[in-house]
């Protein structure tokens, strides 16, 4: 069983940055592919970004691609999603995720954490 939880969410003007955190519970985090979806109100949940279990491997969604990032720390169990350049259609509900194996697919993973809030100003 894996627990995640989100943090890093807030309001931001747009042009700045923010840094997601996904703290997950567990020894088995590092076997884990990590994803970052989205949900903005009123629209279906949408696909950030994906790391492998060694973090070698990532995958950006095409439209954020240059401006998102995701990285992982296996000591300290956790995922980051780097935001800059954010704009207001960024606003959204942030979920971290993890399964076995990573996709863009929201189907690919088991477990969900409970979402954090980032709100983009114009």
């Amino acid at each position: 069983q894996v627990q995640l939880v989100e943090s890093g969410g807030g309001l931001v003007q747009a042009g700045g940055s923010l840094r997601l955190s996904c703290a997950a519970s567990g020894r088995t985090f590092s076997s884990y592919a990590m994803g970052w979806f989205r949900q903005a109100p009123g629209k279906e949940r949408e696909f950030v970004a994906t790391i492998s279990g060694g973090g070698r491997s990532t995958y950006i969604a095409d439209s954020l691609k240059g401006r998102f990032t995701i990285s992982r720390d296996s000591a300290k169990n956790t995922v980051f999603l780097q935001m800059n350049s954010l704009k207001p259609e960024d606003t959204a509900v942030y979920y971290c995720a993890g399964g076995q194996f990573g996709s863009s697919s929201s189907t690919t993973y088991n477990y969900w954490g409970q979402g954090t809030q980032v709100t983009v100003s114009s």
